[in-house]
């Protein structure tokens, strides 16, 4: 009885220790599995804050690459008021040189006639000395002509009044470039317009940034009228032309301009002799703010402007450049706007 209650109990304790042991593999179990959902939760909520701070960085790259581009648009703008009001300051200055320029130069021609026909009377009068009786009065005609030396002033006086008449004729021109330059009577109306003559008045106009850096070639093709709006190629003319001079130093160098017929659209094609733009720019030199001169001397809208211009006459602009050797940019512009208008090519 002793032993077999002994075994018993033995048993008893044995199936409590194990039922223990069950219920505690059970607990461990239950734990384990909580703390694996536990885990995943953790998982779940650490993607979805990842997923969201990708987000958040994404966006933030999105509105500050927003922003930069409002930022440059807003910089355009300003640039663009500042060129209108430039050309409409330009064409008023140009109206009202044009007024006094335009009696001068008829006085001028008038008094032109004058002088001829006084340096006439003037030799009917020399012809005639010889016949006055008074030898006193000969004395002092003779005397007065020597001192005020009357043989040079009759060579001089015509050779004077055709230099002025040439440089008001100049005067002229330059205030017509301008205005036609600056078009600003066209209130920015798309209108048919000649390329290479908007060429020549721009080039007047920039007369004094090319002439001591480079010698201006002109090759102008038999091409037609072309619907633009002709200030703002105007614009992308000069633009160009004035980088061309910034580009050449030292040595004189030369600036060539060639007009022709490619594709049924008029292309201008712009080249220079100097430096040359690095490989590493050219990818950039349409990007507003971006220029290879010294900091101060350039904004870096330049261009920027002229390829918005380009684009918008639905046209295509495009650079080849050398280091050492020169830069030629070319612009294909369409002749007549339909379709094509502000899309770019």
């Amino acid at each position: 009885m002793g032993i077999q209650g002994n075994s018993a109990a033995s048993s008893q304790a044995d199936e409590a220790e194990s039922t223990r042991l069950d219920e505690l593999e059970e607990l461990v179990a239950r734990r384990t599995s909580q703390l694996a959902q536990a885990n995943g939760r953790l998982e779940d909520d650490i993607r979805k804050r990842e997923a969201a701070e990708a987000e958040l960085l994404r966006r933030n790259a999105e509105l500050m690459e927003l922003n930069e581009k409002l930022s440059m648009a807003q910089e355009q703008l300003v640039q663009n008021e500042k060129l209108a009001s430039i050309g409409q300051l330009a064409a008023g200055v140009a109206h009202e040189i044009n007024n006094p320029i335009g009696y001068i130069f008829s006085n001028f021609g008038t008094l032109e006639g004058y002088i001829v026909d006084l340096l006439q009377m003037l030799k009917a009068y020399e012809s005639a000395e010889e016949d006055v009786s008074n030898a006193d009065t000969r004395a002092a005609l003779r005397s007065m002509r020597e001192r005020i030396d009357l043989d040079y002033l009759v060579e001089d006086i015509p050779v004077l009044m055709s230099q002025s008449k040439e440089g008001i004729t100049r005067v002229r021109k330059i205030v017509q470039d301008l205005k036609d330059f600056s078009r600003v009577d066209a209130n920015q109306e798309w209108q048919w317009a000649d390329i290479n003559q908007g060429i020549e008045s721009t080039l007047n106009i920039v007369n004094n940034e090319v002439k001591y850096k480079a010698d201006v070639v002109k090759e102008f093709g038999n091409i037609p009228e072309i619907e633009c709006l002709p200030s703002q190629i105007n614009q992308v003319i000069l633009n160009i032309v004035v980088n061309a001079a910034h580009a050449i130093s030292g040595e004189r160098g030369t600036i060539t301009i060639r007009t022709g017929l490619v594709d049924d659209r008029v292309q201008i094609a712009i080249s220079d002799t100097g430096c040359g733009i690095p490989k590493e720019a050219l990818s950039r030199i349409f990007d507003p703010f971006f220029t290879t001169k010294p900091i101060g001397t350039g904004t870096g809208l330049g261009l920027s402007l002229s390829y918005g211009i380009i684009q918008k006459h639905g046209g295509q602009i495009k650079v080849e450049s050398e280091l050492g050797r020169g830069t030629t940019f070319t612009v294909l512009l369409p002749v007549r706007q339909d379709a094509t208008r502000g899309q770019g090519v």
